[in-house]
């Protein structure tokens, strides 16, 4: 959609559909909500001043980038949106030359920006094309964006950096004075005079430069960007996020500038849609609703393994003080508000900080305390280097109870669960174990909060997967749990949720098979499996992992290691690839991996 000639209220009219629009298919698909909402104007603006053909626009996390897509030529595509083939929830330059980059992960927008920057100076194209960079201010908690800052500030080079503020904070009570001096800032005419100034000083030696920013100083002081600008990045702001005409005209200006500005938008989540505007989480990330009552479509199904970590961490934090806890900005997701909400004294949200809460898990952990550092299995992936040099090299006993392992569905590709066995395995001291349903999440936590070294514990997104097997019994190292005996060559190996799927498929077969929960995939029950070697020759290894490096990997480690040859592997776990998004049973069945897709192949193989 070309928006280059349109007037102010025909941009106006495009913002109240492009709304209705994304009402309209998130209530029936799920998806990001408050924040695209929010972020509607922004995005008409900059698609009116600048060209995402040629200035890359870089969307942090890209949740709330609904309006770009429907500005770029997917509105027909739209209802398709986070479907099994379908459009992506997040930016995908496969999907569309406008989009710039792969985002999925909060805080990478600005080290893109620069990146993008110096390409463009490299190229000798600063007069032709600029970095557009949208960056929330939840984004604006994690280290990495001042590190990018650090390094633009100090280079300089041509950006326009928009902040989306929907948390309506900062600088709230002097926020038309604000207004008035942003507009004043942006000028040409206060640039050129900043910029003479600068040069007559030049003349006059330390005194006069003191003096003049002193000067300065003072009158950024009534602003919220001194910081900014003390970083050497020019500030606008506060502005109206929903004010088309203002955007229009500080974009415009921000372009001519060739230096680099961060504008300082404020926003209000969930913008045109009463029910949602002002609330916070809840409205963030939906499942499909009813428009008029703003209620779950989705009906209430078996409890998710969240909810029953839940009640199993707050059952262990009532009779033991020692037990502390973080998030990193998911206390809903991954249940740790209620605990927050009983104990706010020991457990943490820090915000998108996942490296800040790793590392401060550990000092707890030093400090004779039992953290349960509670984080989304992709996002660990963003504290690694935490994991391994703060916490495993001291061998401290910080728990990583890993929400949202294996497949998550709709979010695709940047969210999916599969790589924290492989990355985790390869660490010294760390200890790797998963539940597989209700009783074992207790007991798997229970162990957990008396063990003193680094562990792991893993749990898929939504229920487990209920099965008619023996009964779980306590947790002990290194051990695992033979469910079903038999008198055939073929055992199951489940491990965590995989233990249910192994179940299911075995329902699929005529012939009996031994099924084996093994519980510990590191350390692995070495005793149980030489026996197993001696009745079992054909294996099946199931589990909701990547395949390199995971449960498969390690079986086959072993054997090697213990020069058993004669028994065979078959490893059930996700290919050598990144996994789309869509409904988590579609996504299953295209790679082949629901039980009686299984079943059949185990037929084939034997």
């Amino acid at each position: 959609m070309n928006i280059k000639d349109k007037s102010i209220i025909e941009l106006d009219n495009i913002c109240k559909d492009i709304r209705s629009e994304i009402l309209r298919v998130v209530s029936k698909n799920g998806g990001h909500l408050s924040s695209t909402l929010g972020a509607t104007e922004l995005i008409v603006a900059m698609h009116k001043v600048f060209d995402s053909k040629k200035d890359p626009f870089i969307f942090d996390v890209s949740h709330q980038s609904y309006a770009h897509k429907l500005l770029t030529q997917r509105w027909e595509e739209f209802d398709t949106l986070r479907q099994f083939n379908g459009l992506c929830g997040y930016t995908k330059p496969s999907e569309s030359d406008d989009d710039y980059f792969v985002a999925g992960h909060s805080s990478t927008s600005i080290s893109l920006g620069v990146g993008a920057a110096k390409a463009i100076a490299l190229k000798g194209e600063q007069d032709s094309r600029i970095p557009v960079v949208m960056i929330g201010d939840g984004s604006m908690t994690a280290g990495m964006v001042y590190e990018a800052l650090n390094e633009l500030g100090d280079r300089k080079y041509p950006m326009v950096i928009i902040l989306n503020d929907n948390e309506m904070s900062i600088a709230k009570p002097i926020g038309a004075i604000s207004r008035m001096l942003s507009s004043a800032m942006a000028s040409p005419f206060y640039q050129k005079f900043k910029k003479h100034t600068e040069n007559f000083v030049d003349n006059f030696g330390e005194a006069a430069h003191y003096m003049a920013k002193k000067a300065e100083e003072s009158l950024k002081l009534i602003t919220p960007g001194i910081m900014f600008e003390e970083m050497g990045i020019n500030y606008i702001g506060p502005v109206d996020g929903h004010n088309l005409t203002q955007l229009i005209e500080i974009f415009e200006k921000a372009k001519e500038l060739k230096r680099p500005v961060i504008i300082h938008a404020q926003t209000v989540k969930g913008k045109g849609y009463d029910i949602a505007e002002g609330q916070e989480e809840k409205w963030h990330g939906v499942g499909p609703f009813d428009l008029d009552s703003g209620n779950s479509s989705k009906k209430s199904g078996a409890k998710s393994a969240t909810q029953i970590y839940t009640e199993a961490l707050l059952h262990l934090a009532k009779h033991n003080d020692k037990i502390v806890g973080a998030t990193a900005a998911m206390p809903s997701g991954t249940g740790l508000s209620e605990l927050m909400e009983t104990y706010p004294d020991r457990f943490w949200d820090v915000a998108i900080a996942e490296q800040h809460a790793v590392t401060s898990m550990a000092a707890l952990a030093k400090e004779g305390f039992k953290p349960f550092c509670t984080i989304y299995s992709t996002f660990l992936q963003r504290g690694y280097d935490q994991v391994i040099h703060d916490t495993c090299l001291m061998d401290l006993p910080v728990v990583f109870a890993l929400d949202r392992a294996g497949i998550v569905g709709e979010d695709g590709e940047t969210h999916q669960g599969v790589f924290d066995i492989s990355f985790l395995r390869a660490v010294p001291n760390m200890t790797l174990f998963a539940p597989r349903d209700e009783k074992s999440m207790h007991q798997a936590l229970a162990f957990a909060s008396e063990y003193n070294h680094p562990c792991s514990v893993r749990y898929p997104r939504g229920s487990f997967t209920e099965t008619g097997l023996a009964e779980s019994i306590p947790f002990e190292l290194a051990k695992s749990q033979l469910l079903r005996s038999n008198s055939s060559d073929i055992l199951f190996i489940g491990y965590g949720n995989g233990v249910g799927r192994a179940y299911e498929t075995a329902e699929f077969l005529e012939s009996d098979v031994g099924i084996l929960d093994l519980r510990f995939v590191k350390p692995l029950d070495e005793e149980m499996l030489s026996d197993m070697s001696k009745k079992h020759k054909k294996w099946f290894v199931f589990s909701d992992s990547a395949k390199m490096g995971g449960v498969g990997s390690a079986i086959l480690e072993f054997l090697a290691k213990e020069k058993i040859l004669h028994v065979e592997v078959e490893s059930f776990e996700y290919e050598d690839n990144f996994i789309t998004h869509g409904n988590t049973k579609l996504v299953e069945e295209s790679l082949g991996l629901l039980p009686k897709q299984l079943a059949k192949r185990v037929e084939e193989l034997l």
